[in-house]
């Protein structure tokens, strides 16, 4: 006979637990949910539980979340059922079933990519080309030329024109209203950015007008500007204008719901290059909140730009985000363990095995080849000889012993300075792997022709 299993949760993880039981399909019991009224799972208590589950009738096991707190015990003679903690994060329920995850599908996305070659006017047409593919590449879908107040842009019209023979979309950016006149004829799709001033721009091009107040923060300005197309049936987005962090970036934040609450139906960009360019930051983490911020307010449009050496992936990360955000809001979840794509520097599980786990295996090896491991006390290393930890490798060298070897003192040299890194960061370590370090890096093979030289020929049998 199959068992009914009754899942319990909370409000924020329902629809997400409601999938992923879907996605296991089919499984050896049946199911159903039942939500308490908990906000978060992970803060539910045996003791809310007794309170507001009710019954569980029907039910030849009930599954409580993982971090739930509190006697089972005392739930299952309340109720007459065994309670069980599941896993501690709801994307480990299938292997918690012994199944192994579906892939988490992030070709869904509601956020388009303006890339900006702010020195457009200073590049040749080839060298704005190249530019353009690039930045494609990276997860862009309209190309921004930058125009320089004051800089001769000659070449604008066959740039956009030949950008758009080859496939790209195009924006120009300017707030010279000739030049965007020149863009406009020459095919370019959008034109950033018009004022209440220049508004008869926009009634005489087929390209679509991105709005911005003459007076900064004029938000009154930026919606007689929009209505005024609206009235005259003329497409336009409209953009606030984010400003930088200590030069009033929350109150510019709020402008962007105050005006989503004014005009509901007007789409809007958001330029995120006051604040990823402009902080000596990581920019992985900062685009993640401000693409969350639009994914929130309906932001349809964003404007990135990376100039700032430290801003090298910001086109990149801004695809991985707004289609991480996607897929939180769609499926009604955190954006956790949806995909690793933005965690460069450390990692939500860095330690594969326990201090214990790892003296156990030591005790049971046999040979003379050295084994690599990172735990929460430092790095391990290993072989039938003996076992050491410490967090400086150097404290390691000792126990070495590759003085005459030099090609094995080159790998484990290697091995040991990504052990360390990943122990003093919270990274992931495995041996003969590189470090991941999410999209911050461009693919790498993970294979090494130098594997482990130093291995002994009699300890392969």
């Amino acid at each position: 006979m199959t068992d009914h299993l009754l899942f319990v949760t909370g409000r924020l993880a329902e629809e997400r637990l409601r999938s992923t039981l879907r996605e296991m399909e089919p499984v050896d019991f049946t199911w159903d949910i039942r939500q308490i009224g908990v906000k978060v799972a992970g803060l539910m208590t045996a003791e809310i539980v007794a309170n507001r589950l009710g019954d569980a009738r029907g039910a030849a096991k009930v599954i409580l979340p993982g971090r739930c707190r509190g006697d089972l015990d005392r739930l299952a003679a309340q109720f007459g059922v065994p309670f069980e903690r599941g896993p501690d994060d709801l994307a480990d329920l299938p292997e918690h079933f012994g199944r192994k995850a579906g892939p988490v599908s992030l070709v869904d996305y509601s956020v388009r990519i303006f890339a900006e070659i702010v020195d457009a006017s200073a590049l040749t047409i080839d060298a704005i080309v190249a530019k353009a593919n690039f930045l494609r590449a990276e997860g862009a879908d309209v190309i921004d030329l930058g125009c320089l107040p004051g800089t001769p842009f000659p070449h604008l019209e066959d740039a956009v024109s030949e950008l758009v023979r080859q496939g790209f979309t195009v924006s120009v950016d300017s707030l010279d209203p000739s030049e965007l006149k020149r863009g406009a004829g020459a095919g370019a799709s959008y034109l950033l950015s018009l004022t209440e001033h220049t508004l008869d721009v926009a009634l005489e091009v087929a390209a679509t007008p991105i709005l911005i107040p003459a007076k900064h923060g004029d938000l009154d300005e930026l919606c007689r500007s929009w209505d005024y197309l609206d009235k005259r049936g003329k497409r336009a987005i409209v953009d606030p204008v984010l400003d930088p962090i200590a030069f009033g970036f929350t109150q510019s934040l709020g402008r962007f719901q105050t005006l989503r609450q004014r005009l509901p139906q007007a789409e809007m960009l958001m330029g995120v290059g006051n604040v990823t360019e402009l902080t000596d930051a990581d920019t992985t983490g900062i685009t993640a909140i401000l693409m969350a911020s639009a994914q929130e307010l309906g932001i349809g449009n964003v404007l990135v730009v990376q100039v700032s050496p430290h801003c090298r992936r910001a086109v990149r990360e801004t695809d991985w985000a707004r289609r991480i955000m996607y897929r939180a809001f769609a499926t009604n979840s955190l954006p956790q363990r949806i995909s690793p794509a933005l965690l460069g520097l450390r990692d939500r599980r860095p330690f594969a095995s326990t201090p214990e786990q790892i003296s156990d295996l030591a005790a049971q090896v046999s040979d003379r080849n050295w084994r690599i491991e990172v735990a929460e006390d430092g790095i391990h290393l290993f072989n039938k000889n003996g076992h050491w930890v410490a967090t400086d490798p150097y404290d390691l060298w000792p126990h070495l012993d590759v003085d005459a070897d030099s090609s094995h003192a080159f790998y484990l040299g290697v091995e040991l300075s990504k052990a360390q890194i990943a122990f003093s960061l919270g990274k992931r370590y495995v041996q003969d792997r590189l470090l991941t370090w999410g999209i911050a890096t461009n693919p790498e093979p993970q294979s090494r022709p130098h594997r482990n030289p130093g291995r002994d020929k009699e300890d392969e049998t």
